[in-house]
């Protein structure tokens, strides 16, 4: 890792190609995308395994290795690693996994054995998952048919880098987002809880990660907890990006099965409003918290006050600046008899229309 670096220019979406294939792979879906286009680089989460791409698609290296499942993925502006969510739900131990991606030069390198990934531990997210909600004393472990979870917890998934909630400027702060359990029967997992992190002394709780024996290094709490208002999602958010053209924070989850809510696929968190303490609705006993607000824009759903769009981010979605964008897609593919997972992404620009805000981009 460069001992200076001076983070990622926003890039040029004229200089950049409409279209990176991220290759085929023998692992489950493209779970997260990250671009450093002033090093001329994309990374891919496949959900087992860190793929490093140029930007013509060639593929530089790969981290392999992964018993758990890795996550949406970030680049800190700060240091130029990637972030990435990592669970590992019947360990009860859930991270944050550090790439140190310069390191990364050769298909097949070993997450443990290579020194190119660290880990850091999330305790607060543990806490939620592992909640014995009913109060019998038992944990039921990984399953959405219970009381337990707090928050209808199942673990994380998206993260970005961005500023604090109601800034535009300052420090950078890591935002994790909570996966969500589907579970009509209840109504107090109808929020998308976010976690806040200022990271810049994180390295003092880095340490490589054994898989056969997980660690627990990690800061004993958060900077801010903060839920958004949005119905129940299938596993909550699972691509988050702070995008500095609308000013806002993009969530693209699973739609949810609740009838009571519209089946939005897309949401944009206000940035620019500050949090605000509010009961958090749902809970069986009540609990005020640090309420941020959607964005009063787009597909209204009247019954619940919620607001949203029909659009796929769920793969991936990077914010590329001036209103144009990098969307992931992933697809099943079989070669020689062996069934792949494919990713890509394409370009797409802002209008702000529904049911979808964006346009692919196809041509100069």
């Amino acid at each position: 890792m460069p001992t200076a670096y001076a983070g990622p220019a926003e890039p040029d979406p004229a200089d950049l190609p409409l279209h990176i294939h991220g290759g085929a792979w023998p692992t489950s879906h493209v779970q997260g995308v990250a671009i450093d286009a002033e090093r001329g680089y994309m990374y891919w989460s496949f959900t087992q395994m860190l793929v490093k791409t140029d930007l013509d698609g060639n593929v530089v290296g790969t981290v392999t290795g992964l018993t758990g499942h890795l996550g949406d993925l970030d680049v800190n502006p700060k240091d130029g690693r990637v972030y990435g969510s990592l669970e590992y739900k019947a360990e009860e131990a859930f991270y944050i996994a550090i790439f140190d991606v310069d390191a990364i030069d050769r298909v097949g390198m070993d997450a443990e054995g290579d020194g190119v990934m660290t880990a850091v531990h999330l305790d607060e997210v543990v806490a939620d998952f592992t909640a014995d909600m009913d109060g019998n004393g038992v944990f039921d472990g990984d399953t959405a048919s219970t009381p337990d979870h707090r928050y209808g917890s199942s673990g994380i998934d998206g993260v970005a880098f961005g500023p604090a909630f109601g800034k535009t400027g300052g420090k950078n702060r890591l935002v994790v987002a909570y996966g969500i359990y589907t579970n009509t029967s209840r109504t107090d997992n109808d929020h998308q809880v976010l976690l806040s992190y200022d990271v810049t002394r994180w390295r003092k709780y880095e340490q490589p990660l054994d898989q056969d024996a997980p660690h627990r290094s990690g800061p004993a709490g958060h900077d801010g907890k903060y839920f958004v208002f949005t119905g129940n999602t299938h596993f909550g958010v699972q691509n988050l990006e702070y995008d500095p053209y609308t000013r806002d924070w993009l969530m693209a989850v699973y739609d949810g099965r609740k009838p009571a809510y519209p089946k939005y696929s897309f949401f944009r968190l206000d940035g620019e409003t500050a949090p605000r303490t509010g009961l958090i609705r749902g809970q069986a006993t009540p609990e005020t918290g640090q309420l941020l607000e959607l964005e009063q824009e787009g597909l209204h759903h009247p019954a619940s006050g919620t607001f949203g769009y029909e659009f796929h981010g769920d793969y991936g979605i990077v914010a590329l600046g001036d209103g144009y964008y990098y969307v992931a897609e992933g697809k099943r593919v079989e070669r020689d008899g062996a069934v792949l997972q494919d990713g890509d992404v394409y370009l797409y620009r802002w209008t702000g229309e529904t049911p979808a805000p964006f346009e692919r981009v196809t041509r100069r």
